[in-house]
């Protein structure tokens, strides 16, 4: 048996100095992470075994994304996932593999809980088992920025960004479960980088280090068919501000009950933030404005009082790019980043003014004939759905559906009957999420079997709506599915894709000669 990698004595000087070369590792999973971990690994001098449970016909892209390094592929049903690290002296592994998740495939998670109980029985013959995440958190020498909450995290990472890239002497650097896993990332950072990580349920249960910052949007209840009650995922939430550097801080939304909460663990400074006059210490919303009452920048920073205009000010509430009421609370978060790190108030004014929000999330991506097309496809909870609805006037028509998450809707029923004139719902869910939005009240809806024919269903809904308008409204087709999208799509971002597709085939069409007006 290889000796196994002392994972708590690994550091990024070390890998560089040849720390994993000739060393045999496995990577589980072969999906981004998987992948950038092979990558990472393989570059390092490894001797990388790649473990995926699906056949290699399915994994032609992630296999093509290695760029022809000489890896060794286990995939498929037939292969024992333990065979895999036999000999290995570390297994690393993508978030979402995990032995306590029902969600990962069976015999993995046999074969690893296997694994996990010999090593804490201190079997020094078992390879160590380590995370993408945490791998990275344990190598990277800048400081880091964990953003995590059941909804507003991607826009809050994204924001938080930006606020902080407007700082030319500290380089930004942004991913994890926004899309783009950052162990690769790792040779090129230095303590004067700032890096944003967005941090969902999958990726906390398996963090052994903190981050500098800890900043938290809100946490409610999702993903209950992986944690199995709201109590359990809200410990899984709650690990980030556990694990928080006691030289950094919390961010904490003093409005939401169970984050206000966490302002008693650990020994971090904590800053608070509410959309409304702020806290000692804290940031909020007074007379229009964003205000800071006094927020500490963090020792790495400099200390002392951050920088503000006149009376605390940063910049008016009605100047933010992203829209929507529910977002001055991921601005104030992302905000506090900026003001911890000392960032000036002028530079963070105008980043926040100039930025409109991401990808699949609130995204405008047309407007047609008086309709406005929003892709929401990260709305997969229902909060961020009921917070989608209200961020845009009527008439509203909500495309919805997909892979039920195991959460409770009757709430986004109720809301969505009074502030959507109609609704058209997609994949497995949308049979049971028509009969909640029926049973509230809404009484024009429809399914569809695609996204186009959905584009379509929402456009005729939309015009509809517009015949009763003032003139001059304009209506608003908004995809916010509440549910997953692996009935349909490799993820939400391809939804998001098929969703942008589709409403460009729509325009073309009205294009054309002979086409709608």
């Amino acid at each position: 048996m290889t000796r196994a990698v002392d994972v708590d004595a690994l550091t990024l000087d070390g890998v560089k100095d040849g720390a994993l070369a000739g060393r045999p590792v496995t990577v589980l999973g072969l999906a981004r992470s998987g992948v950038a971990l092979a990558r990472f690994l393989h570059d390092a001098g490894a001797r990388v075994t790649v473990y995926d449970g699906r056949p290699a016909a399915e994994l032609e892209r992630s296999i093509a994304q290695l760029d022809g390094r000489q890896v060794e592929l286990r995939l498929g049903p037939d292969v024992d996932p333990a065979a895999t690290w036999s000999d290995a002296a570390l297994v690393t592994t993508s978030p979402s593999i995990n032995p306590d998740y029902p969600t990962t495939e069976p015999r993995l998670r046999d074969a690893l809980r296997t694994l996990v109980e010999a090593g804490a029985a201190g079997d020094r013959d078992v390879p160590a088992l380590v995370s993408e995440p945490d791998l990275f958190l344990r190598l990277c020498p800048s400081p880091t920025i964990g953003v995590t909450g059941t909804k507003g995290k991607t826009t809050t990472s994204s924001l938080a960004h930006a606020i902080l890239a407007a700082d030319p002497v500290h380089p930004a650097v942004l991913g994890g479960n926004i899309g783009t896993p950052l162990i690769e990332r790792l040779p090129e950072l230095t303590p004067d980088h700032r890096v944003v990580i967005e941090l969902s349920e999958l990726q906390l249960p398996t963090l052994s280090r903190g981050t500098t910052v800890a900043a938290y949007t809100n946490v409610t209840s999702d993903h209950l068919d992986r944690h199995g009650s709201v109590e359990a995922y809200r410990r899984v939430k709650r690990r980030l501000a556990e694990l928080v550097d006691p030289d950094g801080a919390l961010v904490l939304n003093l409005e939401d009950p169970v984050v206000g909460g966490y302002a008693g663990l650990g020994t971090a400074p904590v800053v608070l933030y509410r959309n409304d006059r702020p806290v000692p210490g804290g940031l909020g919303v007074l007379d229009g404005w964003i205000v800071s009452a006094s927020v500490e920048r963090l020792p790495i920073a400099g200390g002392g009082v951050a920088a503000t205009g006149p009376g605390g000010g940063i910049m008016p509430v009605d100047e933010l790019g992203i829209p929507g009421a529910h977002n001055v609370s991921n601005a104030l978060a992302a905000i506090a980043v900026g003001l911890l790190f000392g960032v000036a108030p002028d530079a963070i004014r105008r980043a926040a003014t100039s930025f409109e929000g991401v990808e699949h999330r609130l995204q405008s991506v047309a407007l047609i004939d008086g309709v406005r097309f929003v892709n929401d496809s990260q709305g997969t909870q229902p909060d961020a759905v009921i917070a989608a609805l209200r961020a845009f006037p009527a008439p509203v028509v909500l495309i919805a559906g997909g892979r039920d998450k195991g959460v409770d809707l009757g709430e986004l029923a109720r809301v969505a009957a009074s502030t959507a004139s109609a609704a058209v719902l997609i994949g497995e869910s949308g049979p049971a999420i028509e009969r909640l939005l029926r049973d509230a009240g809404l009484e024009r809806t429809a399914r569809a079997a695609t996204l186009d024919e959905a584009v379509d269903a929402a456009d005729a809904f939309a015009h509809l709506a517009l015949g009763s308008a003032p003139e001059g409204a304009v209506a608003t087709v908004l995809l916010s599915p509440a549910a997953a999208s692996f009935d349909m799509f490799e993820d939400y971002a391809a939804r998001g894709h098929a969703f942008t597709d589709a409403v460009g085939r729509l325009a073309a069409t009205r294009r054309a000669p002979g086409g709608a007006a």
